[in-house]
């Protein structure tokens, strides 16, 4: 008699259980814990953006030699266009922009070292002794305006970065300028967009 009683109440709350499973929301069973599941457009772009590897060691390395190959190209092409978006990271960048024009537009003593060296190793192949020793006498006095330069050049760009830019990371600018004057300007990458005395 117990026994049935308790059958009968035990039954009512097992039916409120599977009710209450059953208003739970389905899941998708391949979609992630805790995630929602993604749209059809977000999976299918996802899909096809992801790189197949392939299962052959050789065919991987040729597609990652490919690819290497073509980020290659673009930043050539950029660093010859001075497009930004396909720049190495050391050149990206509104602060590397900066140094770079406001190195193009002056004229640095630097830039004439690739030239005045040769002159110098003219003279000092020579077998007359004056004009080894003006040789020597030469480098020394270019030696010592390049440094004179230098320091000129670097306190004019600190200076201009901590107006232009006081709140950003400008570590490093300055030296990536000093190296770029010692290139000569038609062989500066990426390429000049400023003119000579054309403030940036």
């Amino acid at each position: 008699m117990f026994r049935r009683r308790s059958d009968e109440s035990a039954a009512p709350s097992s039916t409120v259980t599977l009710t209450k499973e059953d208003e739970r929301p389905s899941r998708d069973p391949q979609a992630p814990k805790g995630r929602p599941t993604p749209k059809r457009s977000e999976a299918e772009a996802h899909r096809k953006t992801r790189v197949t590897v392939p299962k052959d060691r050789k065919e991987a390395a040729k597609q990652a030699r490919q690819r290497i190959r073509v980020e290659r190209e673009k930043q050539r092409t950029a660093l010859l266009s001075g497009d930004e978006r396909a720049l190495p990271p050391r050149d990206k960048g509104p602060v590397r922009r900066y140094v770079r024009d406001f190195i193009d537009s002056r004229w640095a003593a630097a830039e004439f070292f690739l030239p005045y060296a040769v002159v110098v190793l003219v003279l000092s192949i020579t077998k007359v002794n004056y004009l080894q020793l003006l040789s020597t006498l030469l480098f020394m006095v270019f030696f010592v305006v390049v440094i004179l330069d230098f320091v000129r050049i670097g306190f004019q760009l600190r200076k201009g970065l901590a107006q232009r830019f006081p709140n950003e990371d400008t570590r490093g600018a300055v030296m990536y300028g000093l190296m770029r004057t010692l290139q000569m300007r038609r062989l500066r990458l990426p390429k000049p967009l400023v003119k000579r005395g054309e403030r940036p």
